[in-house]
């Protein structure tokens, strides 16, 4: 079951292809069917241990009762279990009884299409996930079936009914209401349930009216037609770049006609019969979605600076004569403060027969679902979130864990209220607009570092591969919320070009080989050619670290990998400086055949290594894990390299990644690690390296979670009350594990 790799070429841009391949193809795809029945395996292995459901899991280490500990999470509404808001929301129907339709190109826990009505998950559409299929980009339905864009490829079986190999069906598909698949005569695919519509490109909007269903098929610059029942096609007639299409109440067709070179987005009107009418709206931006409401007027998500969904009426020639939404959407008023009204990313609009507008924010470069319900009034309903996937957060120093960023949010926690309840989503930290080459919107970026240099606020980020470090730093000054690009590590490349690249030219003016580090020398946020200083260096990184004191560290995989970039002050706009010229080289322990992660802390001078090692040997070469032992050093800066403690962590001793380590992280009294598919978090006292508490998912989580695919997947704080945080990431389902504790 070889996954998704080959999905959207066309679509995404470079670096989430990227990203999203390397994740899938080596691990998920492939064994998303075996994940599913340890997934069951391991819920019904907790349902019969738990015997009574509440806020506090008691485990037992060594035959010894621990301390209590609970479980909780941020970034998704729900915690698990039957219910979770999928990821990344492509495009969305909304039915006259307020049943919300939608889809995406992925989600990890298999709900690419989900349903929802009253602020809750009900149902999701079947088989979706594995098998080198995912979703689309548009859904709509009539009282009878759901239709959805969705892609299948080549799995190998092309006599039971999939693609041969090399290539890709780009489908529409036919669902029952209950969100099982509807197969027709002449169906495709295993079930019959598909439509093939093209090997090149995939459906980019669906609508029906009556018997007919209408189809974007936008490598084709064609707008094709089908019967619902039947599922033959009608008619056909020329649209070029054809998007998300909506019907008025006189039957004609509005169709997005999205921009393409220099020709700008317009929306266009159409008979059924596929004769073009006069009327249409242009001065458009990026207009992502349209539908009709109540009055009959048309309704357009408006994605670019005005972030709004402007209301025109179409009974003549199309006048726009109402908004929704704060002009500026996240960044009118205090911009990046997440308001009702204040929409980012908008990718989905839609209304009931009530009147009620629902409108979906996905962020940029797919930060996450959010999605709203308004009354006619405007006055905010519901609100669902599922706003991660692969992340983990970190919480600033300064205010005692009460604020907590991931890599574009932030929250406000409240830790006196239930599991799930803690957390406020307060600030949207982006802004494309006024940043266009922030790293965030041409990278993948996954894990936090939070920290205060000089009594400022940085944030430092990296990602799943140890590819670089992207730093932040947030005006005082000013009102706003965002952070503002500040610097950039990059490592250097194993192929020998430049160390990072776009499928554009980003970042501009970079080195044309080795490794480099980039700071915002005029404070305007843009990478410009004076403001790269350039090295070479051994190209395979074990993992990163940045100190309280704003230093940063990394370790290479090699005999005298360790670099400690000491941070030499903040330049005039408040940035960290760092430079090759001031860069410390400092010999592995020869303890170590493999170094991985760092963390080291000035305070007490204590050190902290993890790797493979003579006595503890890798088995092949997993590049994402920590390693099998940690090895605690004292007095580093005098020079000392005799361990303090050593202790082996659960590692890969067969060759079969059952057993591994993906993740540490050090606070206060004790050392964290987290394993890789079981998302056991192993506890050790840091004066001694033994081990004395283990946590698992809690009820609250339903007991489950998903792989740890990130080298920073668990970050963990003690407060000043004694209680740790500790953070771990959970893509499965969307979101981050917390676990607190009294130590």
């Amino acid at each position: 079951m070889k996954n998704w790799l080959i999905l959207q070429l066309g679509k995404f841009p470079r670096n989430i292809n990227h990203h999203i391949k390397k994740i899938f193809y080596n691990r998920h795809f492939q064994q998303s069917q075996q994940r599913k029945i340890s997934t069951f395996l391991l819920c019904l292995t907790v349902g019969l241990i738990i015997t009574s459901i509440s806020t506090t899991t008691l485990w037992t280490v060594n035959g010894s009762p621990t301390k209590s500990y609970t479980t909780s999470w941020i970034g998704n509404t729900f915690g698990g279990g039957k219910k979770w808001v999928q990821n990344h929301v492509e495009a969305m129907y909304v039915a006259a009884d307020g049943t919300v339709y939608t889809n995406s190109v992925w989600d990890e826990a298999s709900r690419e299409a989900g349903i929802y009505r009253n602020g809750q998950p009900i149902g999701m559409l079947e088989d979706l996930h594995g098998w080198n299929r995912g979703g689309g980009q548009a859904v709509t339905a009539n009282n009878k079936y759901i239709y959805i864009a969705m892609s299948q490829g080549a799995v190998g079986k092309e006599d039971q009914n999939f693609p041969p190999d090399g290539t890709r069906w780009y489908c529409i598909r036919r669902y029952h209401m209950s969100g099982k698949t509807a197969r027709f005569p002449g169906g495709k695919g295993w079930d019959k349930s598909m439509l093939i519509t093209s090997t090149k490109g995939e459906i980019t909007g669906l609508a029906t009216a009556g018997n007919e269903l209408y189809a974007s098929d936008f490598a084709a610059n064609r707008l094709r037609v089908f019967n619902t029942e039947t599922m033959k096609e009608i008619r056909s007639f020329t649209v070029a770049n054809p998007g998300a299409i909506t019907i008025d109440k006189r039957g004609n067709l509005w169709v997005i006609q999205t921009k393409n070179g220099g020709n700008p987005a317009k929306i266009v009107s159409y008979s059924p019969a596929g004769k073009q009418l006069p009327q249409q709206i242009t001065k458009l931006v990026e207009p992502t979605a349209i539908a009709i409401d109540r009055q009959g007027r048309l309704l357009v998500a408006e994605n670019g600076p005005r972030q709004q969904v402007l209301i025109y009426q179409i009974t003549g020639n199309p006048v726009q004569v109402s908004t929704f939404g704060k002009q500026g959407g996240i960044y009118a008023g205090v911009p990046g403060e997440v308001q009702d009204l204040k929409f980012y990313g908008l990718t989905g609009v839609g209304t009931d027969r009530a009147g009620n507008i629902y409108v979906n924010s996905n962020g940029f470069n797919k930060s996450g679902t959010d999605l709203r319900k308004f009354s006619p009034s405007g006055k905010l309903l519901w609100r669902l979130l599922g706003l991660f996937f692969v992340d983990n957060a970190d919480v600033d120093p300064k205010t005692d864990g009460i604020d907590v960023f991931a890599k574009q949010e932030h929250f406000v926690m409240n830790y006196s209220q239930p599991a799930g309840k803690q957390w406020t989503y307060k600030n949207y930290t982006l802004h494309p607009f006024k940043y266009p080459q922030d790293p965030r919107l041409h990278t993948a970026p996954h894990s936090s570092f939070v920290r205060r240099i000089q009594g400022k606020r940085f944030l430092y980020l990296t990602n799943m591969f140890s590819s670089f470090v992207q730093i932040y730093r947030f005006d005082g000054a000013n009102r706003d919320k965002i952070a503002i690009p500040s610097g950039m590590f990059v490592g250097t490349s194993d192929k020998g070009g430049k160390a990072i690249a776009d499928s554009g030219n980003w970042p501009p003016q970079q080195p044309d080989k080795g490794e480099w580090i980039w700071r915002d020398r005029n404070g305007n946020g843009t990478f410009e050619k004076d403001e790269y200083d350039r090295h070479e260096d051994y190209p395979y990184i074990g993992g990163w670290w940045v100190d309280s004191k704003g230093d940063v560290w990394r370790t290479l995989r090699t005999q005298d990998g360790i670099r400690r970039y000491p941070m030499q002050g903040l330049d005039k706009h408040g940035n960290p400086m760092y430079s090759y010229s001031s860069m410390q080289k400092q010999q592995t322990p020869s303890v170590f055949t493999d170094l991985r992660r760092i963390e080291y802390f000035p305070e007490t001078d204590t050190m902290y290594l993890s790797g493979f090692t003579k006595a503890h040997p890798a088995i092949g070469d997993d590049t994402g894990v920590v390693g099998s032992e940690i090895i605690r050093f004292d007095n580093w800066s005098r020079g000392n390299r005799t361990p303090r403690w050593r202790t082996v962590i659960p590692y890969d001793t067969v060759g079969k990644r059952e057993v591994s380590t993906a993740s540490m992280s050090v606070a206060g009294d004790y050392v964290f690690a987290v394993t890789f598919k079981t998302a056991e978090v192993y506890v050790y006292n840091a004066a001694t390296g033994k081990q004395v508490k283990k946590f698992k998912p809690g009820p609250e989580v339903a007991g489950e979670s998903g792989w740890i695919d990130i080298p920073h997947g668990i970050r963990t704080f003690r407060r000043s009350n004694g209680e740790y945080l500790v953070f771990v990431e959970e893509d499965w389902k969307g979101k981050v594990i917390i676990y607190r504790f009294k130590g």
